[in-house]
């Protein structure tokens, strides 16, 4: 089991651009795949974009050439970098991570991005 503790979400304009990050504690960071999930109102939850635990990455289609996702092992932290951000960002950001038990989530952060 891990806990995850998400952070940096806010209010940004378009255009503009915010990084969230997620600390994690509670097992072997290196050791498992993480990333990033976003669910908007009345919408399914999303892939936002994920990273294995040697740097591969997927990002999500919608995201695609604006976000970013990195992760430190050193600091157990894995970071969702969004650029060029525009109003249909506009969601409850997830960090997720996929170890032996299942997935884990944290309680997410919430990113508004106005006109």
């Amino acid at each position: 089991q891990v806990h995850l503790v998400e952070s940096g979400g806010g209010l940004v304009q378009a255009g503009g651009s915010l990084r969230l990050s997620c600390a994690a504690s509670g097992s072997i960071f290196d050791d498992y795949p993480m990333g990033w999930y976003r669910q908007a109102p009345g919408k399914q939850r999303e892939m936002v974009a994920q990273i294995t635990s040697n740097g591969g990455t997927k990002i999500g289609d919608s995201v695609k050439g604006r976000f970013t996702v990195s992760r430190d092992n050193a600091k157990n932290t894995v970071y969702l970098q969004m650029n060029t951000v525009k109003p249909e960002d506009t969601a409850v950001y997830y960090c997720w991570a996929l170890t032996r038990s299942g997935p884990n989530w944290g309680q997410g952060t919430q990113v508004t991005v106005s006109q």
